[in-house]
Formats: C-alpha cells, structure tokens, sequence
C-alpha cells in the first residue's frame, strides 16, 4: 500500500452571497456536528480535556452566537471556537460577503481615482530630486529612489514637516490609482527615538507597521509580527539609487525566500545549496528534475545544504527522491490512522477523478475507499502495517554531511521529511523549532448548508500520539540560529558549521 500526506493549500474563495445577515447559531450548530463526527482529532483532544471543559466551551460559544447576524463576526466566532482544539490543520473559511460588505468594498476605477487624485503631494522637481539622490553616499540610508511593487518611489528627509522624518512619493507608478508626487508612504520618529513606517496602499488605505529592518544597505522589509517575510501584507523597498554595493548575502536569501521553484546551486568550493520552497505534488516533478540533471554534482561534492524555510508542506510522494542522498541506515516511518466516515471518505473519490494522478495512484484510492467503507465510524490504517523501514541499497560517499535549514514555517508534511531526515547519521538540523502541525494531518473540507463557510479539517491521526507529540511543540533543530543570527546569513553561517573541523 501506499502512503500519502497531503496539505491542501487553502485558498481564500470569493463567492458573492446576497442574504445581508447570516443565522450564526445555524452555522455554529452545523460546525460542532461536522467537527464532531469527522474530524481525526476531535476525541483525543476531548480524551485530555474533558467532557465538561468541552461542554462549558459550546455553552460560551452558543451564547455569542445568538447574539452575532454580521458574517465577518460569525466567521470570526466560528474560528475562535476551534481553537480549542488545536491550531494547525483546522480552519472555517468565508467563502460569501455580504451585500453591504460588496456594496463597501467595490467601488469602481474611475471613482477611486477621483477619490484620491486631491491626496497628499511632495511636491520636489524630478532634477533637484536626481540632483539630490546623486549626493548621496553609502550611509544614505532610507533616502533614495526605492522600487516596491508597481511603484518607484522617492524617499527624502522632511524639513517641512515636523511631525515626520522622511516621506516617500510616487516617482512612477503603473497602478492607475497614484498619481506622480503623491505621498506614498511617511516615516516617524516616536518619543523613544525609534521609527515607524506608514505605507498606503493601493486603494490609498493606510497601514502602520510596528517594525521595520534593513537586509543590508539596499532592501527594507517593513511590517508587523516576529517575521517580516511569512506575513503577505508586510512590504518590501529595493534600492534603485543611490547605487551601493550589492551584499551577496542579502541578495542570495530573497532569491531563494522569494522563489516560486526548487533549485540548486553551488554556494562554496565544497558545499551545494538545494532550495525547496514546497513540497506541494505539483512540485515534485520540478525537484525530480532537478535532482536527476544534478545528480553528479551532488555526489561530488562533500556538503549538502537543504533549504526548506517557509515550506508548510505538500505531499510525501515529492520528496522521495531526496531521500537517498542522505541516506546511512534504514528509515523507521510511523503511520497514520484514517477515521472514516461517509463524508471523509469522499476524499478517495476526488482523487481517483483527478486527472493529476497516476492509475496507479487511482488504484491505490479504490482500494483505499473500499477498506475505508468497510470500517464506517472506525480508524483505519490505510498500511499493511503501523511501522515502514525503509531500506535503500546505496550509502553515497557524498554528500557527507547534510545540514536541512528550518523555520517555524515548516509544517505538515515538512515535518515528516524532517522526521524522515534526521534519522541519517548525515542529517543535522539547522535554525528554529518548526511548526508543529503534524499529528492530526490530511486535510478535507465541507461546505456549510448556508454555502457561507468551509471547514478544513483533519482525517488522520498519527500513530506517534501521545508518547511523540509534534502539534503545538514543533521539531527542535539540533543547531539553534538566534536573533543575532539574521535570516541571510543563515547559509554562511551553515556552511561555517559543517565546515569546522
């Protein structure tokens, strides 16, 4: 039989309801019994918490319920209520607005334009700007012309108003809504000395980061939260003049962070990078590729770099053909359980109609759904056993040592690669503790009876529990990269690691 963990991205759908209330008692009703009913995760955590404790939370929650017809509040409810559960793996998405949020949200091109043609302008000619930025030297910090996104943007100390110390125009936009000169972003100095960033966006709404970071001289990644990257509203500024210095660094970690694809390169005389931003199944034909056509410079050469920070998983099946290059010693995998039920089952279907998929994926789904349908209401372990060793016929000379980079982004199936890995006498660990969203894996989803919402849930459980548990506690890399330590030096610093005799 086959094994498979798979992470459904989770897409955020628009789908245009007309009813301008939403029966949140209704929706909180039928998400309770779905979650109940299938979900692989519901009686272990009800096993720890007890009846009671769980009984109190749908009392607290039916309360706040009756009291909620907005849909955004109900979505927020209904989110809230499945924290008691667990926090990966588990989600109720919004998948209907409102007619009055369509109504507030949807105003038309030529009518944002005219909103906001009178906003706020820097007024500077192009020539004394340029006459400017050509003075600048090194340690011009944020002054300069700056790209991010669609826009060029100027930045310059503000001697004319004191309630800010630099403020950012438009120098050149392609975004039809920002004119030439407008303010496109203000930096402020509060009472402590340090700054905050104010960046309006592209309706012109503003938002105030909490924190700001320069990546050397020429990038500024701004928004809120401990990492600036994994957030998608937080912005990013690359210098296009003044012209400095490029840092190496800098640049080699956003190529990589930013980068859609796996690749390979070499980064040392004696070390070789492999990026891998997902291990989603519609990537693993891009990394076997990859791997086939450099397979000889792998095997050559004495260090292994694996990157896969930000990886929040995908299927097993596309990294299988990593696995040999660190190979030492049989792989021990624990399995999972199925919980099947009519609605959990229906998964086996999907894939045996979807086109991606192999026959013998497709046969590997019947036969899955038929085992599945014999045990309704059961957990069924899809594996001719609970425990796999794998065993490969070759140990490489090379790569000798293997360092796999990690981040609390790496989740799901990442994490049973890192489980996977780090039994090979090669493999070390490098960074900070995962995610912790393993346990209870293999997405689904259902559609609520009102189609305003979808739960994302769970529908297996690992055979690990409880005596080894990674939900909520992560992996630990075996070489912790403190704060001192920034993300682009993260690779030189490995490098050094693997390289210390």
């Amino acid at each position: 039989m086959k094994k498979i963990i798979i992470l459904i991205v989770l897409i955020q759908l628009s789908y245009y309801g007309f009813s301008q209330t939403c029966d949140c008692s209704s929706n909180l009703k039928w998400l309770t019994e779905t979650f109940e009913k299938n979900d692989a995760g519901f009686q272990y955590v009800i096993d720890i918490k007890g009846e009671n404790s769980y009984a109190t939370h749908n009392t607290l929650y039916t309360k706040k319920a009756s009291k909620i017809s907005d849909l955004n509040e109900c979505h927020t409810l209904l989110n809230d209520w499945t924290e008691f559960f667990r926090e990966g793996h588990l989600n109720v998405q919004l998948i209907a607005q409102s007619q009055n949020a369509i109504e507030q949200t949807g105003p038309s091109d030529k009518e944002i334009i005219e909103k906001y043609k009178n906003s706020e302008q820097f007024e500077i000619e192009k020539q004394e700007f340029d006459n400017y930025v050509d003075k600048l030297g090194n340690n011009s910090g944020f002054e300069g012309l700056w790209a991010s996104g669609p826009y060029k943007i100027g930045i310059i100390k503000d001697n004319l108003n004191p309630n800010r110390e630099y403020v950012g125009f438009i120098v050149d936009s392609e975004n039809p809504y920002w004119l030439k000169n407008q303010v496109k972003l203000e930096i402020f100095k509060a009472k402590d000395g340090k700054l905050s960033i104010r960046y309006y966006m592209g309706d012109h709404s503003p938002i105030d980061f909490e924190r700001f970071e320069f990546y050397g001289k020429n990038y500024v990644l701004a928004g809120s939260g401990n990492d600036l990257y994994a957030n998608p509203s937080n912005i990013s500024l690359r210098r296009i003049l003044p012209k400095i210095i490029t840092n190496e660094k800098v640049e080699r970690y956003l190529n990589s962070i930013y980068s859609n694809k796996p690749f390979i390169e070499k980064v040392s005389d004696n070390t070789v990078l492999l990026r891998i931003p997902s291990f989603n199944y519609s990537n693993k034909k891009y990394i076997d590729s990859l791997l086939n056509s450099n397979d000889n410079l792998i095997k050559s050469t004495e260090n292994l770099i694996i990157d896969v920070r930000y990886n929040g998983g995908g299927s097993d099946y596309s990294y299988e053909e990593i696995k040999p290059y660190l190979y030492t010693n049989p792989i021990r995998g624990i399995g999972v359980a199925y919980l099947s039920t009519e609605l959990n089952n229906k998964r086996m279907v999907d894939f045996m109609n979807d086109p991606d998929w192999s026959d013998d994926d497709k046969k590997w789904a019947k036969e899955s759904l038929n085992k599945l349908n014999k045990h309704i209401g059961e957990f069924v372990n899809l594996d001719e056993s609970i425990v796999s060793i794998d065993t490969l016929k070759n140990v490489y000379p090379n790569p000798k040592k293997v360092a796999i980079l990690i981040n609390g982004n790496c989740g799901s199936t990442t994490e049973q690669f890192l489980l996977e890995a780090k039994q090979s006498k090669k493999v070390k660990l490098v960074g900070t503790t995962t995610a912790g969203v393993l346990d209870i894996s293999n997405m689904y989803y259902v559609s609520s009876p009102s189609k305003e919402f979808e739960l994302w849930y769970g529908l297996s459980k690992s055979y690990r529990i409880p005596e080894m548990i990674i939900d909520e506690k992560g992996i630990q890399p075996d070489y912790y990269f403190d704060k001192t330590i920034k993300p682009y030096e993260w690779i030189d610093k490995t490098i050094e690691i693997l390289n210390y005799k």
